[in-house]
């Protein structure tokens, strides 16, 4: 459990958009807190990557994404029934 204080004005802006969205405010801050974490590790991640570049065996399997099929099977769309 977390218990914080805030500014009179936030706390009033809090309880205006929770009332606007037909939500509690205990849910909109929790929705709060959690976007706003994962945007902090998100920039983390993005640090520790500039930092350690990944590896050319790692990166072994990135043209895999550019494969395609050996054969043209769009003709076997609609043979699902």
């Amino acid at each position: 459990m977390l218990s914080f204080r805030v500014e009179p004005e936030v706390a009033e802006k809090v309880r205006e958009m929770a009332v606007s969205l037909g939500i509690p405010q205990s849910e909109m801050m929790r929705e709060a807190l959690r976007r706003h974490l994962n945007e902090l590790v998100a920039q983390h991640d993005a640090l520790v990557y500039q930092e350690n570049p990944l590896t050319p065996e790692e990166l072994a399997f990135a043209s895999v994404e550019r494969w395609t099929p050996a054969e043209d099977w769009s003709e076997w769309a609609d043979a699902a029934g």
